[in-house]
């Protein structure tokens, strides 16, 4: 029998995405008491090995270059930056990073320095002012690693004086490509004659400008392997792209990175990356490239034959999701590349934090590139075939502490997953570590 009231439905449970595993890292120490904050500086060899460099703030000491086996779990020592490229006891401001992926090559690994030693004005880096009785930074060198013999050779230094902040190969043509910091010269090197091609500017004065010639430089060249085209990004979100049949450079019509869903910016402010895209990969199986945005951590697929940029999914964590925040870092997470497989990428970004039921906020804005609270890594993972995101979980080390300034990645053969990340929250020293998902 019926009542005169209608009768609801039981409210059905919504069921929520499993909690993710935690994760945990172990120390790779390397020796090296200074090693200060990596950004790219590290890859995985076709030898099996991971080739990386452990950064220096010193003025007088450089910038380390490591090779770890996982066969042995042994890390060897290869060398010193600066005397590396010849610049040892010349009291000039040493090479204190690689601030570049490597790139491998007919059995060479190819890439390049940068300077770990900065002054802060206005609250941004800016070239490092030398001591009495020391010169300027010299600018930075294209290098090579033998990978047989482990030797570095010293391919050439780029003239004017400036950082190399980014760097990609056509190993088609044996041509390097990259951008110089502070300013953002786009320049090409020709490995074969060891020459380099200044393009010039692209970012107005770049992060040495104020007001309306600041411009953040894009940490991340794109070059299709087929024909050695490549491309960069500005701030307002032009892409400029390099032609290999005429080699010149030129804005490239009919797309752009400025998208809402990205946020919005002052292009001609510091402290985020604007619209530039923060890291990018070449998918071969889907004949496009694959790029995080910084800040708001959102995944593209970029196909320049089209042309077309299309959000794909936001692959922050998912804490980071629920609430809504952007990256923890200013500029966003340089760790994001391709796996083994070809298809899988890998992502390294953080997540908020939670003390008592509230989020632990840090600062609203920095005028650098700094993690502006406390950080909470995760390692998400997406499977370009399936169209898949997993975040894998939080990521600790075996006493409870986090990795904390992580830029950098690398993925071993067998899954693993490496970075360079401070081994003591809140204090600078860094080493290798490693993560088994």
């Amino acid at each position: 029998m019926q009542s005169g009231c209608e009768q609801k439905p039981a409210p059905v449970a919504k069921e929520s995405a499993p909690k993710p595993a935690k994760l945990t890292a172990k120390i790779l120490p390397s020796g090296f008491a200074l090693a200060h904050d990596s950004y790219n500086g590290m890859g995985a060899a076709s030898d099996g090995k991971i080739y990386y460099v452990l950064s220096s703030e010193s003025y007088e000491t450089g910038a380390q270059v490591y090779a770890y086996d996982p066969a042995t779990g042994q890390s060897k020592h290869l060398g010193d930056l600066t005397e590396a490229c010849g610049e040892k006891g010349k009291k000039t401001i040493v090479q204190g990073k690689s601030h570049v992926p490597f790139f491998e090559s007919n059995g060479k690994l190819y890439f390049a320095t940068h300077i770990g030693y900065y002054s802060i004005i206005d609250g941004m880096e800016k070239m490092g002012v030398p001591p009495a009785g020391w010169k300027p930074y010299p600018g930075g060198h294209v290098l090579a690693i033998d990978m047989a013999t482990g030797k570095m050779e010293d391919l050439g230094l780029l003239p004017g004086g400036e950082g190399i902040i980014t760097l990609n190969l056509d190993a088609k043509h044996r041509r390097l490509f990259g951008l110089t910091w502070p300013t953002g010269n786009f320049f090409r090197f020709d490995i074969a004659k060891k020459e380099f091609k200044n393009f010039g500017p692209y970012f107005e004065k770049g992060e040495n400008g104020k007001g309306n010639s600041y411009r953040t430089i894009c940490r991340s060249i794109a070059v299709r392997p087929e024909d050695g085209a490549a491309w960069f990004s500005r701030g307002e979100g032009t892409l400029f792209r390099y032609d290999p049949d005429t080699d010149t450079v030129a804005s490239f019509a009919g797309e752009t990175m400025k998208k809402d869903y990205f946020g919005l910016y002052d292009v001609t402010n510091s402290g985020h990356m604007a619209y530039n895209w923060r890291q990018v990969v070449w998918v071969d199986s889907q004949k496009a490239f694959f790029g995080v945005h910084g800040n708001s951590g959102y995944l593209f697929k970029f196909d320049p034959k089209l042309p077309s940029i299309e959000i794909v999914d936001r692959i922050t964590s998912e804490p980071s999701k629920r609430s809504g925040m952007f990256d923890q870092f200013s500029y966003g997470y340089l760790g994001f590349t391709l796996g083994p497989d070809g298809h899988t990428l890998h992502y390294l970004t953080g997540g908020p934090v939670y003390e008592g039921g509230r989020r632990v906020t840090g600062k609203d804005s920095t005028a650098k590139g700094e993690a502006k609270g406390t950080e909470n890594l995760h390692l998400i993972t997406f499977d370009t075939a399936a169209n898949k995101y997993t975040d894998l979980g939080p990521i600790f080390y075996e006493n409870g502490d986090r990795p904390t300034y992580v830029n950098s990645i690398a993925v071993g053969k067998d899954g693993t997953v490496y970075t360079s990340a401070r081994i003591k929250s809140g204090e600078g020293h860094a080493e290798l570590i490693a993560i088994r998902p």
